[in-house]
């Protein structure tokens, strides 16, 4: 059993009254001790940390006003002028979610309560606030970054934490090359500025517009870059968890990028990641062996500012998806967040009306249902996209989404999470046709229509004799 103990104590309280007096309180009771609780402000005392590091415990700090919340056995009025709170050990053990077992024990400078908990304990409230924080104000930063070097002992805290990822089998596939040479780093600039033209010049005319005031890389504005390789074959041959599926070693090289880039911004640094290029590409300007392949590059600095939101939102080039469409219950397309009713989206066509509304983009795409043949012959236009429905997978491209439906009602879902996600990409108008006339295919054209409708983009249905323009409700 895991026990929590709440400790309340004086500034200057010895090892070995803390010690005495947990020995006391512990005294019958079952369990191994895995977290230690104490107000703000106290975690530093030398004989508290010493009373942790001797139990193998980990230290969690709370609030006073966190405290105060707790509903305890025996508050104390002195204790309420001292600390801020009426109770510090009970409120400590309270506020874990553990059973209090053993409740406040006094010596001349401490109070001690045992908690029981059945699972182990989280972080305390104000602890997590700063985890979601951080995880919510991440940022792929491309602009104002500033002209000063990164501080080394601040770039290895970061490298460590990304260092700390977890890895298939252990593995660890990363490596973090450091780029400060401006000679390097322009040749990597111009690699990405010919890929920028490249996709600018693929887009339709509306959406290159929009694409022109768009920046996509801060190469030569931060005083360092980091490419970020992976190994895929490091660790030999019995890489424990990789044999059934390869994927998993660029996986952990993602998650190393990930805690980078969330240690950087609490750190208060800048990282954007640039994919504007070819792999292989850089990776002969940066001189990687053959066996390593580059995962990502990143640009790193200070920043004037952190941005509210994404740039891809602000400029509205693209909207976050909501949580609950990407939740499902129990099986693909019943929908819903814990705690909620899930639903099929079959009844987007009565409850569209009340759906999420993210329209009013301007792109205009045609979207083409196809349930036979060669589904590319159609992307004659960049303003083409091609869903396919039929059960044969069709060669890799991007014009063409495969969605080989197994039912009808399947069919309505996946056409309906079509129609919202090119929403969130900004299309403001569909222009729908359907080609085989399949009882799955016209399904999920319908799906298609009224989830562009749900979500406040214009619909017409173009390849019908007498074709309407459905606006949104």
């Amino acid at each position: 059993m895991t026990l929590v103990l709440g400790i309340g104590l004086r500034a200057g309280t010895s090892y070995r009254e803390l010690r005495d007096l947990v020995e006391r309180a512990l005294t019958g009771v079952v369990g191994v001790v895995g977290t230690v609780v104490t107000v703000e402000g106290r975690e530093d005392e030398p004989g508290l940390q010493r009373l942790v590091a001797s139990l193998g415990a980990q230290l969690l700090v709370a609030s006073s006003v966190d405290l105060a919340r707790q509903e305890v056995p025996s508050p104390s009025e002195q204790v309420g002028v001292l600390a801020g709170t009426a109770s510090v050990a009970e409120a400590a053990v309270v506020l874990t979610g553990a059973e209090l077992v053993v409740p406040k024990l006094k010596s001349a400078g401490a109070t001690v309560a045992v908690g029981l908990l059945d699972a182990a304990p989280g972080y305390s409230r104000a602890d997590r606030s700063v985890v979601h924080r951080v995880i919510a104000e991440r940022r792929d930063v491309r602009r104002g970054f500033l002209d000063k070097p990164v501080d080394d002992e601040l770039l290895t805290r970061v490298l460590e934490a990304a260092h700390r990822a977890p890895s298939v089998g252990l593995s660890q596939p990363w490596d973090f090359l450091l780029i400060r040479d401006v000679a390097t780093r322009r040749k990597v600039h111009d690699l990405a500025a010919a890929q920028r033209d490249a996709f600018a010049a693929s887009l339709p005319a509306d959406r290159r517009a929009a694409f022109d005031g768009l920046k996509i890389e801060a190469i030569l504005d931060t005083p360092l870059n980091i490419a970020v390789t992976c190994d895929p074959a490091r660790g030999g041959r019995h890489v424990l968890g990789r044999h059934a599926d390869p994927r998993t070693v660029w996986f952990s090289a993602a998650i190393a990028v990930q805690n980078l880039w969330l240690a950087a911004r609490a750190e208060g640094l800048g990282v954007g990641w640039v994919s504007f290029f070819d792999p292989a590409e850089v990776g002969a300007v940066l001189g990687l062996p053959a066996h390593v392949e580059l995962l990502g590059y990143l640009c790193v600095g200070h920043v004037e500012e952190f941005a509210a939101a994404p740039e891809l939102m602000r400029s509205g080039w693209a909207a976050r998806r909501p949580l609950a469409w990407a939740v499902h219950q129990e099986q693909w397309g019943h929908r819903g967040l814990p705690g909620s009713e899930a639903s099929t989206t079959a009844a987007l066509q009565d409850a569209a009306a009340s759906s999420t509304r993210i329209g009013g983009g301007s792109q205009v795409v045609q979207v083409l249902v196809v349930d036979g043949g060669d589904a590319a012959e159609h992307l004659g236009a960049a303003d083409v996209l091609v869903v396919q429905v039929g059960a044969e997978k069709p060669a890799a491209d991007f014009g063409v989404l495969w969605r080989p439906a197994r039912t009808a009602d399947e069919a309505v879902e996946l056409g309906v999470e079509v129609a919202r996600d090119l929403v969130l990409q900004g299309v403001g108008e569909l222009l729908l046709s359907c080609v085989g006339g399949s009882d799955v295919a016209e399904r999920l054209t319908q799906g298609i229509r009224w989830g562009g409708l749900a979500c406040g983009a214009l619909v017409k249905r173009v390849d019908e004799p007498a074709a309407v323009t459905d606006s949104p409700a």
